[in-house]
């Protein structure tokens, strides 16, 4: 078990999470991986705060909150300011993605949440750059985290390229700038794309299946467990991630710490992942954009690029370190505590 800090007494932490097991979004694999990383407290997770345990037991027994996204999870974050006389003390707001980058622009509730939180969270570099500049005093960044698995041998991308893409079907993942790029790749027959995703918009997904039987090179593989997915980038050559609008991605962190490079949408969630600099970047919604990264992997020189792009990568390795994640979130749970 993960021992606290010295002279640290266990702490009550409730993490609000907007999703829970079954939509195994990121929120939810967010979670559970902080409980497990946070393990030497008690942690439980709620979809909303209070829940059965705080009303039977009393709210005032949870000593600090963790609440991910701040529009969805805007009323459990307004319940806890409410039990406090002085404010949201022990309170950490966590912007996991749409609502950084889009809801606290319009969404009074959102916007609430930041003002009510004694800390906030972004999960990626260039996070604190889309809050305004009143907040980044109480802002901090801690980037997720997974296990290392080993990067495989690949057969040379002059004989097949293997690209796998992999997030739920809906606009923010944009899922048609795959399609549009699976249509103008029609021609490559030793260029194969896997798309793995549940359709959360059905339009999406009838949109996968009509790309699938136009384009033999690609499949759409629905939903996937998490173990499974995890193979599937490991086994890619390259991970495509083509988002419009990002938190900070896990798929993307999963991707780094399985040797497997990544051809990404240059939108600030990405960049805060990979960096400035990173050679694998596309426009958002640019299809023959991504269409011409996806040929120059699978070309003459493609094995040399993408070692390339896989050597800028490793260099992203160290950020994405659980024992990074678990001091960082101990750092956290300490400041809150001390606040209360």
């Amino acid at each position: 078990m993960t021992q606290a800090k010295p002279n640290m007494q266990p702490v009550r932490i409730v993490i609000v999470s907007p999703a829970l097991a079954d939509a195994n979004n990121g929120n939810w694999q967010t979670a559970q991986r902080w409980r497990a990383l946070l393990a030497a407290h008690s942690v439980r997770i709620v979809k909303q705060w209070p829940d059965t345990e705080a009303q039977t037991k009393g709210a005032a027994q949870d000593q600090v909150m963790l609440a991910l996204h701040a529009r969805r999870s805007a009323a459990s974050v307004a319940a806890w300011a409410e039990r406090q006389p002085t404010g949201a003390q022990g309170l950490a707001v966590v912007l996991t993605g749409t609502d950084l980058y889009r809801d606290i622009q319009s969404d009074q509730a959102a916007q609430q949440s930041l003002s009510q939180a004694s800390q906030l969270v972004v999960l990626q570099a260039t996070g604190p750059e889309a809050l305004p500049a009143d907040l980044r005093a109480k802002t901090r960044v801690i980037f997720q985290s997974s296990s290392a698995l080993p990067a495989l041998s690949k057969p040379s991308t002059q004989t097949q390229l293997r690209a796998v893409m992999v997030g739920h079907l809906r606009d923010e993942k944009s899922p048609q700038t795959l399609f549009a790029a699976a249509h103008l790749l029609q021609g490559e027959p030793n260029l194969f794309i896997d798309h793995l995703g549940e359709a959360l918009d059905p339009a999406l997904g009838e949109a996968a299946r009509a790309t699938a039987a136009a384009c033999p090179n690609y499949r759409w593989l629905g939903a996937q467990p998490y173990a499974a997915t995890r193979r599937h980038i490991q086994r890619a050559h390259v991970l495509v991630h083509a988002s419009v609008i990002e938190g900070g991605a896990h798929v993307v962190m999963e991707a780094v710490l399985s040797g497997t490079p990544v051809l990404a949408s240059r939108i600030p969630g990405n960049v805060g992942m990979l960096g400035d600099d990173y050679a694998g970047y596309f426009e958002p919604g640019d299809a023959e954009g991504l269409a011409q990264l996806l040929r120059r992997c699978h070309g003459v020189s493609g094995d040399t690029w993408l070692a390339q792009l896989q050597a800028q990568c490793a260099l992203r390795v160290p950020l994405f370190s659980p024992e990074v994640e678990r001091a960082a979130l101990l750092k956290l749970v300490l400041d809150l505590s001390r606040a209360n």
